[in-house]
């Protein structure tokens, strides 16, 4: 697969450095290699996908149907995570892993891949990303292997609503995780809310109420071209102003200087709601892209790692870790495949083609 050069918008926090030239040392305070570009960003934050299997069918996610899920085969043991993680963290700076699927809680064992992750000798922050079925019987294990954060994804408060987002009718199962993972202290447990035109943008209020009863961190997330199907369009995407203008009919949002001065490299821009310490996150990755402040780095399920979301490219690194490359080999890859990373997504401009994996393959 060949790359795609893009347009790119301007992006928060951009580098100007020329095409080429290191922005940033290659090397941190001990001595390690870092996963620098050439725009001056280092990737610290580390999205592994465990498995491309849901148990789920949202429509901006995947067909009804499903997909060809990858052969077993082809997926990473956990011996061979283990050992990508390992030189991760303790060779190129990682310090936040975050577990994605498809679904997490369908990998077998996760409790004993999280307990082994967090024994690893430069122990990062680990969190998960999950539609929480299951996760009533499992937030509690999962925090004492050592899971640190989470983010469960919930668009309705409505199950008929939500059986018509997600093709299943399982909401009262994913209320029910994340009250399971409040009360295993995983905190804050964080909402990720995708709101569809004309299905659920009615409810972002009473979300907002919802989240501020529960003691959970709401995310408002613009809907992002990743769907299995193409059939993405923005003029009917729901837009972070949008969002905004709907909650500020209802709320007085206050723009806190300390947010904005901590927001690094989150995806978040934070609004308090007025008279409260609540505070909800939009996430304006398509009409405010956030690319120059990005420090993640991605690595499917199947061992490819990818310096971007809605990269065209892979780095393999599953062949040469099953032919035996040593540690320094497997690193020398992950920074050569960090080092090409374009500025931006470039979703705005007329070249853009969708990454061909969905965000099931891929990992959020």
């Amino acid at each position: 697969m060949g790359s795609v050069l893009l347009g790119f918008p301007t992006v928060r926090g951009a580098s100007t450095a020329a095409a080429g030239e290191a922005a940033v040392p290659v090397t941190d305070s001990r001595g390690r290699r870092v996963l620098a570009d050439r725009h001056g960003r280092v990737a610290t934050d580390l999205r592994v996908s465990l498995t491309d299997r849901c148990n789920l069918r949202c429509t901006y996610c995947m067909p009804a149907e499903g997909l060809d899920w990858m052969p077993r085969d082809e997926l990473l043991s956990d011996d061979e995570l283990i050992r990508l993680i390992r030189i991760g963290t303790s060779m190129l700076g990682i310090r936040t892993v975050r577990l994605t699927g498809g679904e997490p809680l369908l990998r077998k064992n996760l409790e004993g891949l999280v307990e082994r992750i967090a024994a690893l000798p430069d122990r990062p922050k680990i969190a998960l990303t999950t539609n929480a079925i299951g996760l009533a019987r499992r937030a509690r294990a999962l925090a004492d292997a050592g899971l640190d954060r989470i983010n469960i994804s919930l668009d309705t408060l409505d199950d008929d609503t939500f059986a018509q987002l997600a093709r299943r009718r399982r909401l009262a199962d994913v209320l029910a995780g994340v009250t399971a993972a409040r009360e295993a202290g995983l905190q804050p447990v964080k909402i990720n809310t995708v709101l569809m035109r004309g299905i659920n943008d009615h409810e972002a209020v009473a979300l907002v109420r919802w989240a501020i009863d529960e003691g959970v961190q709401l995310r408002f997330i613009e809907q992002m071209p990743l769907d299995a199907q193409h059939g993405w369009d923005r003029h009917t995407m729901i837009t972070a102003e949008e969002i905004r203008a709907q909650l500020g009919r209802e709320f007085n949002l206050v723009e806190d200087p300390d947010d904005a001065r901590a927001r690094g490299s989150a995806p978040a821009e934070l609004f308090r709601i007025d008279g409260t310490e609540h505070r909800v996150g939009i996430i304006a990755a398509v009409s405010q892209p956030f690319c120059g402040a990005c420090d993640r780095v991605r690595l499917t399920a199947d061992g490819q790692l990818r310096n971007c979301l809605f990269a065209r490219t892979e780095q393999d690194l599953r062949t040469p870790l099953r032919a035996g490359a040593d540690d320094d080999a497997l690193a020398d890859q992950w920074v050569s495949a960090v080092a090409i990373k374009l500025p931006g997504h470039g979703i705005d401009d007329p070249s853009f083609l969708q990454p061909d994996r969905p965000m099931s393959a891929i990992g959020g």
